[in-house]
């Protein structure tokens, strides 16, 4: 019986895709090709249709790597043909990569309008339907001849390194070959057949070898084959059809799981192709589904990314007021609620408020569309912050996708209640089906149905479809195969629906769901904490620089009338949210993407130091004296929080080293540092506590390399097993004084580091700066911190606040964190005294426990500060660098937090006369005020975002330095919200009472009184 099966798969198999297949356009005539082979980026659509053109046959190959060519088909319709729907069969040189990463070709008419796009499963073009015969046409296509860059081809890509990896100087090979051009009939009927048999047999496969169905489908599958003339097909397909037509109206049990089926295609924003191939990515898929809605007005089309729309509204208008249309009649559905799809360990917490205030507001102004859901398949991770976020943003429902990749421990629920660090809970769903880039295939849902972690509670669950990545989106084969499996025997029922068909639906159906309690962590892909560091000093530093922007504009704007840039700082953080997608921030595309983004974070921190500039020098006034500005929430050197003050003196530096047997030693009244003669950290004394930081004999500032090699995924991945090769870097080539410190010079390899570490007056934080001409490859680089502590848990900074991971590993899932994210600062400490870690531009960290020789145990912090992965970016890393972290001993949280935010945001001078003081202020150093900025709607309103910082509740007085009118709670949009939602502010003369709950973000409109 087995054998039998086995003989029908493989028969089925070679029939299907040998002879049937191809029958679909088996009635041919030859189309008349032409080329024009752009010389250099795209063009314009008008100039490529006045270019000259040369004739070429089928087999004629075309395309050196990223480059473009035109090809211009003519043909005309046989007179016999009247009556048939015919198309023309494009193959322009699609490979076995199949759709997203091949060839790509978008098709015009005549007049320049698009038609669709073609992709390796998507190669037809419409011509008529029904054709009138004897019509002549012309159609345009513009190829990409996109490299492929996967895996498979590693390699080729690492033996050569060739210059068009980082957009540099193309190969002059041609990639691709023209290897169809063929005017055909579609044949209706044997389409049909494909569908029916490529359901009946998926399910068949996918079915349990003892379900009676699995039978029955083999039998009649068989008999279907038998009624197969395959010297005719087209005239026997009709009956082969009617063999299978009891099999496929066999409805589906009452209780079979139901699947809503969504219309997506997710495309990465830059990855293995750079910004500007995305642009027309998003012009070819848009296009098919456009072409696709028109054929069935019974699909659904959802597309996230705001970036994206906004993008084919600048560069393909006719393609947008298209999508316009289909948003008005329900057909086309923008969600996703965020301006790309960010990564979002690393993205700081103002610029995930901007995601979504930015997309949410282009959605209300491009479609009057209000989106509800966050929809996230594909990032790295998720931060405990992200649910309130998502409430304060109007978001009710979360949809991802990755923690299937987890390669430890398989993640317990589909559908569940999210909650966040502040208490908040949103209703969240992980698909079953296990990808984002579904086929709508009989396997698929067997997978979900026998993967759903619900069964007998919850009987739904969402199933996205579609080709990612430029590969054209759905395609009608899906839905055929949709039709097919709305109500069938043996399995789930589906149903092409909106998200918020299924949310609501599966709300209501487990408003009980389980609840999961902090950070989303992946279990992969731990090494886009380090990856490309160029690119994620440009995120840090543009995050923080555009909140001084707005601080110090809207305090020029409300004391001197100094005008509020609102389209620069709008277009500004439009272009830093675009390069926080997740394959851009977490440094995992090619080189010509980072060499970009190092060139657009140069351009962009030179524009906001400008404004910056000329806001400080607005408030400082004339004169010559020394204004100096202090961006930190908190005060610092005289200086107020927000605020700006006169310094008549110098100020203090950092403190003199004093030479010390084969050493130096730094200290300032509160700690005393010991470096030795290697250059390494062998004592950190809290002098106030009388409390040695470092374990006996432990040396602290310890650089370490490791081998990296991971198992795949070679820019995403860290894997464990790095650590059982280590090279401590213990051997100093100097260790020298000097006024600002202890320089030390190492060398390795090819490498040099240079680090002069000091200590200022009047602090417990010992900065360590260093610059790295890093020349590895395939390496790891860690500075280590051993402590004389007993931590049970670290706390490290994310978006609005901390979270609190254990330092054992009692658990699986506590061991498969061995590589963690931490924003400005991380923390250990044990009752009544701790110690933190805060750096300029460190992602990746690393806690241990270690065994003293006395039986108690150490905890060793280490930050990972470079690698130097080979794929996709063979030079990922290389070159010099320039970074600062610090050692804050004897520290608090409060404390943790406090110097976080003073290493990232220094002091600035400028020339004038004048103090200012800040626009407003808080009494409580556990509510921070994260953003001062004037409202988006032009009112002259004051927006200020706070939060609680420390974990705790709090209450503090916000004092405004402006007569105040009104004050309203609002959303993240800036709208007000129910008095009853939140009433967590009121009014006095001037002030602001605020309780907030432990890490509560508030967002307040303070409204200036009129001048009278």
């Amino acid at each position: 019986m087995h054998s039998k099966r086995r003989l029908i798969e493989q028969r089925l198999d070679r029939v299907l895709n040998e002879r049937i297949r191809p029958a679909v356009h088996a009635r041919t005539v030859p189309l008349r090709v032409e080329i024009w082979d752009v010389p250099g980026e795209p063009v314009t659509v008008p100039e490529a249709l006045a270019a000259p053109y040369r004739p070429i046959t089928v087999g004629h190959r075309w395309g050196p790597v990223w480059s473009t060519s035109w090809f211009r088909i003519t043909g005309r319709v046989p007179e016999e043909w009247a009556g048939q729907r015919v198309e023309a069969v494009l193959d322009i040189g699609f490979n076995k990569t199949g759709p997203g990463f091949s060839a790509e070709g978008l098709v015009h008419r005549a007049d320049g309008t698009v038609i669709k796009a073609l992709n390796p499963r998507n190669a037809w073009v419409p011509v008529g339907d029904p054709a009138a015969g004897g019509e002549e046409f012309t159609y345009y296509i513009e190829a990409a001849s996109n490299p492929v860059l996967c895996d498979d081809h590693l390699p080729t890509v690492l033996g050569d390194r060739p210059g068009w990896l980082d957009g540099g100087t193309p190969a002059p090979d041609p990639l691709y070959r023209v290897l169809r051009a063929d005017l055909a009939v579609f044949d209706r009927q044997v389409w049909e057949l494909v569908q029916d048999l490529d359901v009946l047999g998926g399910l068949m496969l996918a079915l349990p070898e003892q379900d009676p169905r699995r039978w029955q489908l083999l039998q009649v599958v068989e008999q279907a084959l038998d009624a197969v003339d395959l010297q005719d097909i087209t005239g026997t397909a009709a009956a082969a059809r009617e063999v299978l037509r009891p099999a496929l109206s066999s409805p589906a049990a009452p209780s079979a799981h139901r699947v809503s089926a969504v219309g997506h295609a997710h495309i990465d924003t830059a990855w293995l192709w750079p910004l500007r191939e995305t642009v027309r990515k998003v012009s070819r898929t848009v296009s098919n589904v456009l072409q696709l809605m028109d054929d069935h007005p019974e699909f659904r089309f959802a597309m996230s990314q705001a970036q994206q729309l906004a993008w084919l509204k600048e560069h393909r208008p006719e393609i947008y007021a298209r999508v316009q249309e289909k948003v008005a009649a329900g057909q086309f559905l923008p969600v996703g609620s965020l301006w790309v799809e960010p990564d979002t360990n690393i993205t700081g917490g103002e610029a995930l408020a901007r995601q979504l205030t930015h997309a949410k507001r282009f959605y209300l102004d491009e479609f009057g569309v209000e989106t509800e859901e966050m929809w996230l398949p594909d990032t790295f991770g998720y931060n405990a912050a992200m649910p309130q976020l998502m409430k304060l943003a109007g978001v009710r429902w979360f949809l991802t996708q990755k923690i299937s990749w987890n390669t430890t421990n398989k993640f317990p629920h589909h559908t569940f209640w999210w909650e966040g660090i502040d208490g908040t809970r949103v209703f969240s769903h992980f698909p079953p089906v296990d990808t984002y880039n579904a086929e709508v295939t009989g396997a698929e849902l067997a997978h979900a149905v026998a993967n759903f972690q619900d069964k007998g509670v919850a009987n739904s669950s969402l199933l996205p479809f579609g080709y990612g990545d430029g590969g054209g989106g759905p395609n009608r084969e899906m839905l055929g195969r949709a039709e097919r499996l709305a109500d069938l025997e043996g399995s789930a029922r589906l149903a092409i629906e909106t998200p918020a068909d299924f949310f609501r639906r599966a709300h209501a159906e487990y408003p009980d769901a389980p609840v999961w309690v902090g950070e989303l962590y992946l279990e992969f892909h731990r090494g886009t904490l380090t990856s490309q560091l160029p690119t994620k000093q440009g995120n840090r530093r543009s995050e923080h620089l555009l909140r001084e922007a707005e601080l110090w504009c809207a305090a020029a704007a409300v004391r001197v009338g100094h005008p509020y840039p609102y389209e620069a700082l709008d277009r500004l953080w439009k272009t830093v949210l675009l390069h926080q997608f997740h394959d851009i921030l977490p440094g995992s595309s090619i080189a010509w993407v980072h060499r970009e983004a190092e060139q657009t974070y140069a351009a962009v921190l030179a524009e906001l130091g400008a404004i910056v500039d000329a806001a400080q020098r607005a408030l400082a006034g004339s004169g010559e004296q020394s204004v100096v500005f202090n961006a930190s929430p908190y005060t610092r050197d005289g200086v107020p929080a927000l605020g700006a003050a006169l310094r008549a003196d110098t100020p203090s530096g950092p403190v003199a080293p004093v030479p010390c047997e084969d050493g130096f030693v730094l200290n300032n009244g509160l700690v005393r540092v010991r470096i030795d003669g290697r250059g390494l950290l062998t004592s950190a004394l809290d002098l106030a506590a009388g409390r040695e930081a470092l374990p006996p004999g432990a040396a602290a500032n310890l650089l370490q390399l490791h081998q990296d090699f991971p198992n795949e995924y070679d820019a995403w991945d860290i894997d464990e097993f790095y650590r059982n090769t280590v090279h401590d870097l213990v051997d100093a080539e100097s260790v020298t004084a000097e006024d600002g410190g202890v320089r030390i010079v190492r060398t390795f390899g090819d490498s040099r580091i240079e680090q002069v570490v000091s200590l200022a007056e009047g602090a417990r934080r010992l900065d360590v700066d260093t610059e790295i001409d890093w020349q590895e490859t395939e390496k790891l680089l860690k500075a280590a911190f051993p402590l004389d502590v007993r931590a049970d848990h670290s706390s490290a900074e994310i978006p609005f606040g901390h979270v609190q991971r254990p330092t054992h590993t009692n658990t699986s899932w506590d061991a498969a964190k061995f590589e963690v994210c931490a924003h400005r600062f991380l923390h250990v400490g044990e009752r009544g005294w701790g110690a933190a870690l805060v750096n300029d531009s460190t992602y990746g960290h690393e806690v241990t426990r270690d065994v003293r020789p006395d039986g108690g145990t150490t905890t060793t912090v280490r930050l990972t500060l470079l690698r130097a992965p080979r794929f996709p970016d063979p030079d990922a890393d290389r070159g010099r660098h320039r970074l600062r972290y610090g050692f804050v001993v004897g520290a608090d949280i409060a404390d943790a937090v406090r110097e976080g935010y003073g290493l990232n945001l220094p002091e600035r001078v400028v020339p004038g006369s004048a103090e200012v003081a800040p626009l407003v202020t808080a009494d409580a150093d556990a509510v921070v005020i994260e953003t001062v900025k004037l409202a988006d709607d032009r009112s002259g309103d004051v927006v200020v975002r706070l939060y609680e910082a420390h974990g705790g509740r709090a209450e503090a007085i916000l004092t405004c330095g402006f007569p105040l009118d009104s004050v309203t709670v609002t959303d993240l949009l800036e709208r007000e919200l129910d008095a009853g939602q939140d009433p967590a502010a009121r009014t006095g003369a001037g002030e602001v009472s605020l309780t907030l709950r432990p890490f509560q973000i508030l967002t307040l409109r303070l409204r200036p009184r009129p001048h009278r």
